[in-house]
């Protein structure tokens, strides 16, 4: 069984597949921060502007994998292109396994996966994207995409930059300075145009 905080369909709102239509599967549970609120300050990554503790919203509970399959399906739009789906969390590679990414595959379900980077990811995930977190240990150092909260302290930018990513998003960090965080990044990636500019355009839009 599979424990998931909600599933539901989107549009991607974020990095480097900004604008494209997604089922968002959030799995319950981190590795760097419980989850509630009084262990924040305690927390390895105390930033984290999601909520992904518990099983109790849109469409959560403790699913099979072809019961996750079967809900995917019905909220995906009939005919066209195969569904694509985010995994994310909290940390979804504490649950995502080989056997849930074989029977996603099955049914033609194309998988992302958002992860922290500290657990190596099973074969055959279509798109990894990895969010380091300072203070926690970079295990994963490839994929499809790097996309860094920034400032964060202790984080050097350059420092990513030979890792083996295809894609390197820079995405300013959602605090009471996010202004001025934002033009960091953008006079960053203005500098140095092997990194993109990744902005929460899901939060202007007022959609989840």
């Amino acid at each position: 069984m599979y424990s998931l905080k909600e599933i539901y369909y989107t549009i991607q709102g974020e990095g480097f597949h900004t604008g494209r239509p997604a089922v968002f599967c959030r799995f319950s549970g981190c590795n760097l921060w419980s989850g509630i609120e009084k262990d924040r300050e305690t927390a390895i990554c105390k930033f984290c502007d999601t909520n992904f503790w518990g099983i109790d919203g849109e469409n959560g509970g403790k699913y099979t994998a072809s019961e996750l399959v079967g809900k995917i399906l019905d909220l995906w739009p009939a005919g066209g292109q195969d569904p694509f789906v985010v995994c994310t969390g909290g940390e979804p590679l504490l649950q995502l396994d080989a056997d849930l990414i074989a029977v996603f595959h099955d049914a033609n379900i194309s998988i992302a996966v958002e992860t922290n980077g500290t657990i190596i990811p099973p074969a055959g995930i279509d798109w990894v994207c990895v969010s380091p977190k300072i203070g926690s240990e970079l295990l994963v150092t490839e994929g499809d995409e790097l996309k860094l909260v920034h400032p964060q302290e202790g984080s050097q930018i350059k420092d990513y930059e030979e890792m083996k990513f295809d894609y390197f998003s820079l995405q300013p960090l959602d605090d009471a300075n996010q202004e001025d965080n934002t033009r960091l990044c953008i006079d960053f990636v203005k500098q140095n145009p092997k990194w993109q500019l990744s902005l929460q355009t899901h939060k202007m839009m007022g959609i989840p």
